[in-house]
């Protein structure tokens, strides 16, 4: 099993993906979330350039962000500076998207927008719509080697539903989940790996990436002091951003709420319905996504919420859980790390030193 970060983007942040390599992990993706954090691209080409073998990836890219062609070519100058280290990783949209009060990007969006960008990187001239119209666009100049289309730049799915599944499974492509905990996680890769068989792919040949947030606690330290609330709770939190997306602008809810949370959820959707200004409370719901916890929606996470959302325990624990996801068939395991919690990476880089 492999073992990644997922980081918050900063333009610095190849500080801590140097510091992930030299700790073993191979991969590091970083997060498209323009109005909450940096620029990916800015960042990846950074850590790039002071990294020399982990792999760095969109984590995950939002396809509405920036037109395919731009994409492609951002890649491509990435896979420049770092040959054979860059990983496509994509996505309909949630944190990026909700930001700015929209839901995620048609599933038929995304497939054409990945048609495009791999058909450029293969040389081809391919028709895309520009402002109304189909225009045939190819990349100019290639001989000049600006940019690097050569060695591949693996696709990754992040696909919770099972039309997402089945495209990512179409499309032969990697996929990412989040996890919460291993019994859930694993009945979700069985569900594709059934999608991914029926499209023709041998079983063993899916890679599985599971994607969760948490801490690693001492013994006897509570789920919900001080490490938990700035390391995991921000996952839990995405219960309470996602039910208010969905009280109060009807977008769709990808997993069923658990009904042991419900009180706290509703509680929390009455707090939203106050957001000023009322026709944009998505500027205050989303602030501090994935990344803190703020202070007027610490009163609905509780421990219990905090345990069940998220990877915390004793190191014991964990590598116990992880060990679960391993035998289950997920061939990478991504811990994500918030911003200011960087030291963090040296507590999972001891779970990731007892799997070799």
């Amino acid at each position: 099993m492999q073992f990644g970060i997922a980081i918050p983007t900063a333009a610095d942040s190849w500080r801590l993906v140097r510091r992930a390599e030299e700790l073993g992990f191979s991969n590091a993706w970083f997060f498209d979330t323009q109005m909450l954090s940096a620029d990916p691209f800015v960042a990846m080409a950074a850590a790039a350039m002071k990294t020399t073998k982990i792999k760095l990836g969109t984590g995950v890219l939002i396809p509405s962000n920036r037109i395919a062609p731009v994409a492609a070519n951002a890649f491509a100058s990435l896979n420049k500076l770092a040959p054979g280290r860059i990983v496509f990783g994509i996505s309909t949209g949630f944190t990026g998207r909700r930001t700015m009060g929209l839901g995620a990007v048609k599933l038929a969006d995304m497939e054409e927008y990945i048609r495009i960008v791999q058909a450029l990187w293969r040389g081809e001239t391919v028709e895309m719509e520009l402002e109304g119209k189909r225009r045939p666009i190819r990349m100019l100049n290639p001989e000049l080697g600006l940019t690097n289309m050569h060695d591949p730049m693996p696709l990754f799915i992040a696909a919770s539903g099972p039309r997402a599944r089945a495209l990512t499974a179409k499309l032969g492509a990697g996929w990412i989940d989040n996890v919460a905990d291993a019994e859930r996680g694993a009945a979700t890769l069985e569900h594709m790996r059934a999608a991914w068989q029926q499209a023709g792919h041998a079983r063993d040949d899916l890679q599985a990436v599971a994607w969760i947030g948490g801490a690693v606690l001492d013994e006897g330290e509570p789920v919900d002091g001080p490490r938990g609330m700035a390391l995991a709770a921000p996952r839990a939190a995405m219960l309470l951003h996602r039910a208010a997306d969905t009280a109060l602008a009807g977008h769709p809810a990808p997993l069923a709420m658990r009904p042991e949370f419900a009180e706290s959820v509703e509680a929390y959707v009455e707090r939203a319905r106050q957001f000023q200004p009322r026709d944009a409370y998505y500027l205050s719901n989303h602030r501090g996504h994935l990344m803190f916890v703020r202070p007027e929606e610490r009163p609905f996470i509780t421990a219990e919420m905090i345990r069940r959302t998220s990877f915390i325990g004793t190191e014991r624990d964990l590598k116990q859980r992880i060990a679960a996801l391993a035998d289950a068939g997920f061939t990478q395991a991504v811990f994500s790390i918030p911003p200011g919690q960087e030291h963090a990476i040296e507590d999972w880089g001891r779970i990731r030193r007892a799997f070799g």
